[in-house]
Formats: C-alpha cells, sequence, structure tokens
C-alpha cells in the first residue's frame, strides 16, 4: 500500500478515487470518500454538519472538478450523525444505506443532539465531556437527508465503468454497518469497522459480528483501506482493531463472570498497547455492549449513564 499522509483533505488513492481525511480522527473527525468515473459521481459518507460538509465540497469541486450538484449517489456507511448530517447539501443525490441504518438515522436527529448541546452544562459531568468533544461542531446548521434507497445484504452498482460492491456487515458497531469496496482498484470504505490510531466504539454488537467485518476486508486483498476514522491504512490496521475487539471481549467477560458491575469493569481493564489510542475511555460503551451481550439484554444503554462513566475515565 503506498504511504498516504494523513492531513485534513483530499488524497487522490487511485483512478477516480478520493479520500478526505480529517485528523485527528477523534469524536466527529470522520472520513469520508469520493469515487468518480465517466460523468457519474459516488459520495461515501458526509460529515457532522454542514459547515464541514460544504467545506468538503468545495475541495472536492476545486481538486477533483465534482461539485455537490454533480453527485448522484450517497453511500451512508452508518447511521451515526458523522456520517450523514451533511446528506442534504447534495441535493441532486439518491441516498442509499441499509435498512438497519435507514432505521436508526430517525432515532436521533440533528434537532435532538441540538437541544441536547445546549443543556449540557447542566448535565454535569457527562454534559462537559460532550461540550469537549462535540462542541467544534453546529448541529443547528445540518442538512440532513434520509435514505430515497436501501438494501440488506449486499448491493452492486456503477458509477461510469467503475464497479461498486456494497456489503453490509452489521450489526457491529452500529445496527447497519456497510463497506464500500471498489474490486477493481482493491480499495475499500470501511465506515466505522475501523478506527485507526483511535479506539473503536461498540454501540450495537455483538463482537463476532464486527471481528468477522475485519476479516471479510482482510479476505478481500484491498491494497487501500479508508476507515471512518483516522489514517489511510492496509490489513496490519484491520488486524489490530480486531486485537482490540479480541481482548476486550476476553478481559471483560472475566469481569462479568466474576459479578464486576460496567463501571468496575471498565475502571479495571488494564488497556495495555491499546491505551496510546485515542478515546481509550470509550472502554466504558464497549464493556457495557458486551455485558448486554453476555446477559441477552436487548434493552437500549443509558447513553447520559454512559457518556459520564467516559467521563470519569478521562479524568
Amino acid at each position: 500500500m503506498a504511504a498516504f499522509p494523513f492531513q485534513k483533505g483530499l488524497v487522490e488513492t487511485g483512478a477516480g478515487l478520493y479520500a478526505y481525511l480529517q485528523p485527528d480522527g477523534g469524536w466527529g473527525w470522520s472520513n469520508a470518500g469520493l469515487i468518480t468515473d465517466g460523468g457519474e459521481s459516488l459520495l461515501v459518507d458526509t460529515l457532522f454538519d454542514a459547515r464541514l460538509t460544504r467545506e468538503m465540497l468545495g475541495v472536492m469541486a476545486d481538486a477533483a472538478g465534482v461539485g455537490a450538484d454533480d453527485i448522484g449517489i450517497i453511500v451512508n456507511t452508518h447511521a451515526n450523525g458523522d456520517h450523514t448530517h451533511g446528506n442534504g447539501c447534495c441535493h441532486k443525490a439518491e441516498v442509499i444505506a441499509s435498512e438497519a441504518s435507514a432505521r436508526e438515522m430517525s432515532e436521533l436527529p440533528a434537532s435532538q443532539l441540538a437541544a441536547i448541546m445546549a443543556q449540557a452544562r447542566a448535565m454535569g459531568p457527562a454534559g462537559q465531556y460532550l461540550v469537549d468533544i462535540f462542541g467544534s461542531f453546529d448541529f443547528t446548521d445540518v442538512a440532513e437527508k434520509l435514505p430515497t434507497q436501501t438494501f440488506s445484504g449486499e448491493y452492486s452498482l456503477k458509477v461510469g465503468d467503475i464497479k461498486v460492491d456494497l456489503i453490509e456487515v452489521g450489526p457491529a458497531h452500529t445496527a447497519g454497518d456497510v463497506l464500500v469496496h471498489v474490486p477493481d482498484d482493491k480499495t475499500i470504505f470501511t465506515g466505522d469497522i475501523l478506527f485507526i490510531e483511535g479506539t473503536p466504539i461498540m454501540w450495537a454488537g455483538p463482537v463476532a459480528n464486527w471481528i468477522a467485518a475485519c476479516n471479510l476486508i482482510i479476505d478481500l486483498k484491498a491494497e487501500t483501506i479508508v476507515p471512518g476514522h483516522g489514517p489511510i491504512t492496509d490489513v496490519h490496521g484491520v488486524r489490530r482493531v480486531q486485537d482490540y475487539l479480541r481482548y476486550i471481549d476476553q478481559e471483560a467477560r472475566k469481569r462479568y463472570d466474576a459479578g464486576l458491575s460496567v463501571r468496575d469493569a471498565a475502571h479495571d481493564i488494564r488497556l495495555g498497547d491499546f491505551s496510546s489510542w485515542g478515546d481509550a475511555e470509550r472502554i466504558a460503551v464497549n464493556v457495557s455492549a458486551l455485558y448486554r451481550e453476555y446477559s441477552g439484554d436487548s434493552a437500549a444503554p443509558d447513553v447520559v449513564q454512559l457518556f459520564g462513566l467516559m467521563a470519569e475515565l478521562k479524568q
């Protein structure tokens, strides 16, 4: 794999293929992708607010000659707002997502997130943590657009002469994660199945699905792997994500079997080499998801409580 710099902006990774990168890859600083050929263009994900998305689209217009109205298709790799809140900036685009992601997108609209942020400073440590991680984004300035086409399993399409395969691998990070595979160019846009140099966060699980999704990426023999967050990577980066997932599964299971609470387990697990990754406090969410998996609990987690625990771990 060629060594691509991890700096903000557009990187050409192949003929008609681009990655848009946002260091440092932490909360909300997601990547996107562009596939263009024969006058047709597909955007892989948008960004966390309209300002950032408009900035990205301006860069794409200048560097790749693809303006917002030239984009015919947006593929959302999953439902999280940092990959969807700019969809409406591309007025002419169809929006494709998995059925599971489409259902999930309606559960936390940007208006609700904006209301939460407006009250955050009155929410104690959890609220301050939200301000710290999301204060750079403007959730009152978004361009939401829900999927206009959905699929389950796999779906293939053409962008000019470029074949693009959409492969549903969720639930894992979220309910409906999708890989965007460009087989002829040996390129994959993974969405948040991969966080590189940052801590993966498991809102959904099960963990085995996520590990299997990493195996699939490896089996597809991609040479250029664009993660949802962090620098462009290769198979080594994929295996490191797997290593983290296996490790926290083993460690959480020990503490679950010993009767420790989620809070105590999150404090007790030592991350070793993984502690150098950004946002290590996400272990709180991961332990919570694993405990629910072990117990067969399908109830939604208390997200405010989890953000409070992450704030506690961050100190």
